[in-house]
């Protein structure tokens, strides 16, 4: 996986963050019933259990492992970019580029996942997923989990914010050398944007000067691989949505805790005005939430801020003058500071031959 960029480097700015306490209300997707959530194999429990991310990759398809010479066009897009609730995730999808309106848009009828029902989302993954179909047998994809732990990481650093723009970047990046490495030979690629279309692409561009790249808005609605690559990012999401849910309440006495995150939760957004209520109700005074809130939102923040708690200030070098831990605590020599070092002197001062 690629390195996290030096702040000169990353992608975008703070000020390119999403307004995740005020979302656009056409980017929320439709919540998925409890019944309707498909476990794919992206679905690495262990992983979410622990708030950790990973990627998740299907096997090459069998019409490409047969002529892995075969032209094929990649689709990216992703889920989950503004809930203050659960991880964001990547979808990428590929496919001989010779199908990919007929297999896709005229057969399987592959669109924005924001307008497919959540029971179509799930049936088309599912026959994804399941061999002996004609997408099984001509598509691979993959995801990017990223979860929420990870992401506020990032985004809290002290020296240089990571900030969601470049998560997101190395994201995409990472998921497509991927299937290079595979032996997958694209030719084509098509990607939902962040920011602005142009940067992006000329960035993508420089890293991949083999393949024709289109970033583009709605990529997800004009081209059928970034639909698919949608779906397998929003399946994978609400899955892991679930799954988180089912973490928070395994550790929580409360008896009365609603059995799924559609009557927890609602849809992870702050907007959400079950979602707030959740955030509220299930604030730890000192820990705030689990791995499934991202506190580096703006909502997290405020409401940790606005209740008494532990406040804990970690002490930042804002210059790498070479000193060592125990600088602070040693007494004279090449460590001591001053002849008269506080911390060594705390319990009194030291015995010498003059005093008796």
């Amino acid at each position: 996986m690629s390195q996290p960029p030096k702040p000169e480097e990353s992608f975008g700015s703070a000020m390119d963050e999403p307004m995740d306490d005020q979302p656009d209300t056409q980017d929320i997707e439709q919540e998925t019933p409890p019944d309707d959530v498909f476990m794919a194999p992206s679905i690495h429990r262990e992983d979410l259990t622990i708030g950790a991310s990973y990627s998740h990759f299907s096997d090459i398809p069998e019409v490409l492992k047969a002529d892995m010479g075969i032209e094929c066009v990649l689709g990216v897009d992703e889920a989950g970019r503004g809930p203050v609730l659960g991880p964001m995730v990547y979808g990428l999808y590929y496919l001989p580029l010779s199908m990919h309106r007929s297999l896709l848009a005229e057969i399987h009828h592959f669109d924005d996942s924001k307008v497919l029902t959540p029971a179509v989302r799930s049936s088309l993954m599912q026959s994804v997923c399941t061999p002996g179909t004609d997408l099984y047998q001509n598509c691979g994809w993959a995801t990017r989990v990223m979860s929420a732990r990870d992401i506020s990481s990032g985004q809290l650093r002290p020296n240089g914010m990571y900030n969601l723009n470049a998560q997101a970047m190395d994201a995409t990046i990472d998921l497509i050398h991927a299937v290079f490495e595979m032996g997958v030979n694209v030719k084509e690629i098509y990607i939902d944007t962040i920011g602005q279309p142009a940067t992006y692409q000329k960035k993508l561009e420089r890293i991949f000067p083999t393949v024709q790249i289109t970033v583009a808005k709605k990529a997800d609605s004009l081209y059928p691989c970034v639909s698919a690559a949608s779906v397998c990012a929003k399946v994978t999401r609400d899955a892991a949505l679930d799954v988180c849910y089912d973490v928070f309440t395994e550790q929580t006495d409360v008896e009365d805790v609603p059995s799924n995150p559609v009557e927890g939760w609602g849809s992870g957004y702050p907007s959400d005005v079950r979602c707030s209520t959740w955030l509220k109700k299930n604030m730890d005074p000192l820990f705030g939430w689990g791995n499934e809130c991202r506190f580096s939102w703006g909502t997290a923040k405020e409401l940790l801020e606005k209740k008494p708690c532990a406040i804990v200030a970690w002490p930042v070098e804002e210059d790498d003058d070479g000193m060592k831990l125990t600088s602070f605590f040693a007494y004279g020599g090449e460590e001591s500071t001053t002849a008269e070092d506080e911390l060594a002197n705390w319990y009194g001062r030291r015995v010498t031959a003059e005093v008796f």
